[in-house]
């Protein structure tokens, strides 16, 4: 087995090669998919060879438009060397928030590009993927193995060791899951608050009736922080309410446009996430949680 990954990935996918490198499974080593862009705005796409019969692609979906060409690319690239079986590594897996036409026209995102990842790799494999009215990765990627993992494990031993008596509260009803997930089998208080959304980046959010928050170290819990501004709005409820500190804790660290700095000053006392996409904020590593499902297919 060898992992490929594109220049962005590095460090993630030398974790991962690391990680697998254990027991009977010998020296994993990674290597780079080597990328030129010409004037134009068109990619050349090299993988390196030789090549095993099974490759390991490490790739995270955040910023999609020009990675989906260039993983797609990679993927033809690799079995044109001859390997047999292809794993993609895909810990922030894109459009997964469309899986329906709202209104006439539109592209169901999500059935499109699982479809094409589904036609390129034998497996397909993410970390806590938006999934709302389709419900089993298998369903929006129909590849021959589609895995979906969660990182609430990992959040749950980190929040153990750094926070004291953690309040855990979902911003949102979606995010209900991941908190409850967190807090099972370590006793966390928990909460989902209301959220009214008044627009892209508009939000009013509830906190859940009879919580009492005074004096306690609140951590908000999602899955992805995009625009930032649930955290925002719920960082906010939880204060007035006397939270001794916010913090929050997310798997995918997108932060679009301004959202990261906005966080940075609006008091939190930390903003924890997961290295499934590169970012300061990154303290969470998925290497191991990725190592052992590779194993098990």
């Amino acid at each position: 087995m060898k992992v490929l990954t594109f220049p962005d990935g590095e460090v993630q996918a030398a974790r991962l090669a690391d990680a697998l490198s254990h027991g009977d499974a010998g020296v994993i080593s990674y290597a780079l998919i080597e990328v030129h862009r010409f004037p134009d705005g068109e990619s050349r796409v090299m993988v390196p060879t030789p090549l095993p019969e099974q490759v390991v692609i490490f790739c995270s979906l955040d910023r999609p438009e020009g990675k989906l060409i260039e993983l797609l690319l990679a993927a033809s690239a690799a079995r044109d060397q001859g390997v047999k079986r292809l794993i993609l590594v895909v810990p922030y897996l894109c459009y997964m928030r469309q899986d329906k036409a709202f209104h006439a026209g539109e592209a169901v995102s999500q059935r499109v590009i699982g479809k094409l990842l589904a036609d390129a790799f034998d497996v397909v494999m993410t970390v806590d993927p938006h999934l709302h009215r389709v419900h089993q990765l298998q369903e929006a990627v129909p590849a021959a193995t589609a895995i979906a993992l969660s990182a609430t494990g990992l959040m749950a031993d980190f929040l153990q060791e750094h926070v004291e008596r953690p309040w855990l509260l979902g911003p949102d009803a979606e995010s209900r899951q991941w908190v409850e997930a967190i807090a099972a089998g370590h006793g966390f208080d928990v909460g989902v608050a209301e959220k009214e959304r008044l627009g892209d980046s508009n939000v009013h959010v509830h906190l859940p009736g009879g919580a009492n928050v005074a004096g306690r170290n609140v951590v908000l819990v999602d899955d992805v922080a995009s625009t930032g501004r649930t955290l925002l709005a719920a960082a906010e409820a939880a204060r007035a309410a006397g939270a001794a500190s916010v913090s929050a804790v997310v798997t995918h660290a997108l932060f679009a446009g301004d959202a990261w700095s906005k966080l940075r000053h609006a008091g939190f006392d930390h903003i924890w996430s997961t290295d499934s996409i590169s970012h300061s904020s990154n303290v969470i590593c998925l290497a191991p949680l990725l190592a052992d499902a590779i194993q098990a297919v």
